[in-house]
This record gives structure tokens, C-alpha cells and sequence, in this order.
């Protein structure tokens, strides 16, 4: 939208606005993966470092300023699911006295289907320093074996 209407100094062509054709990709960029760029918050989801032993899986995640009463795991069908959600200060003193707040809060949740089977009876999860940690034991996959034919 223009608000100002100006005459062009120049012939469209050569010298037209140089910074014109840029017009279309920003736009684009805008529309695509501006609002990733945006200051992160937890709507952008929980983010894991996932590794493997050979005995275990293990999951960890940061969850810093997160209770563990209001963490949920669970291990359903070979589904991973966790949920958390961090409260906002303002649930306790309705947010008086602020001049700024940058921090998120919300409701976060992240699913991880569960390839190989695991031991869904010996989960365990763990919170220290704002860090869970959540460890899957692996379960030996059933062998082929050869079936003998008797006559």
C-alpha cells in the first residue's frame, strides 16, 4: 500500500527500484519461515537428544522451571508421549508489577513412535536440574526359528 505517491526519477527498466525485485522473496520468506525466526517459545514444542546403548534408550529434554507433578509420560501401543506444562507467574501474583516478560508458558507435548520393542514395564524417568531424562530398556526381539517337520 502506498500512502505517498511520487513521481519516478527514472524510466522503468535499468533503473528502476533496485530493491524491487526482492519484493516477491521476502514476502515468501515471510509467509514460510518468518515466524520460525520469531523469539522461540514452547509452542515450538519439547526438543530431545535421543541415544542408544545396548541395553537402553534414553531420551532427555530440558524442562527447566517445570514441577514434576506437571510432567506426564506415557508408553502406550509404542508411543512415547510427554507433556508438560509450565505455569505462568501471573497465576500466582496476577502479573502486577511488570515491566517486561519474555518468558512462555503453556502447555508442551512431544510423541515418539517406538520402533524396536522395549520393556513397557520398565520405564523410568527422572528430573534433576531441569533436565528429564526418560529410559526405555530394550526387550531381545523374538528369533526366527527353524520348526522342525516330524513324520
Amino acid at each position: 500500500m502506498t500512502l505517498i505517491k511520487t513521481k519516478r526519477r527514472f524510466p522503468l527498466g535499468v533503473f528502476a527500484d533496485p530493491f524491487e525485485s526482492f519484493a516477491p522473496m521476502s514476502r515468501l520468506m515471510d509467509n514460510t519461515v518468518g515466524h520460525w525466526l520469531e523469539t522461540p517459545d514452547l509452542r515450538a514444542g519439547l526438543r530431545f537428544d535421543v541415544r542408544e546403548d545396548e541395553k537402553s534408550y534414553v531420551f532427555e529434554t530440558e524442562l527447566a522451571g517445570i514441577a514434576k507433578e506437571d510432567i506426564d509420560i506415557t508408553l502406550e501401543d509404542g508411543v512415547l508421549a510427554v507433556s508438560a506444562e509450565k505455569k505462568s507467574a501471573s497465576d500466582v501474583n496476577d502479573g502486577a508489577g511488570y515491566h517486561l516478560r519474555e518468558r512462555r508458558f503453556g502447555r508442551v507435548e512431544r510423541s515418539f513412535r517406538i520402533p524396536l520393542p522395549v520393556d513397557e514395564d520398565n520405564v523410568a524417568a527422572a528430573l534433576k536440574d531441569g533436565v528429564l531424562t526418560i529410559t526405555l530398556t530394550k526387550v531381545e526381539a523374538a528369533q526366527p526359528r527353524r520348526i522342525e517337520v516330524k513324520s
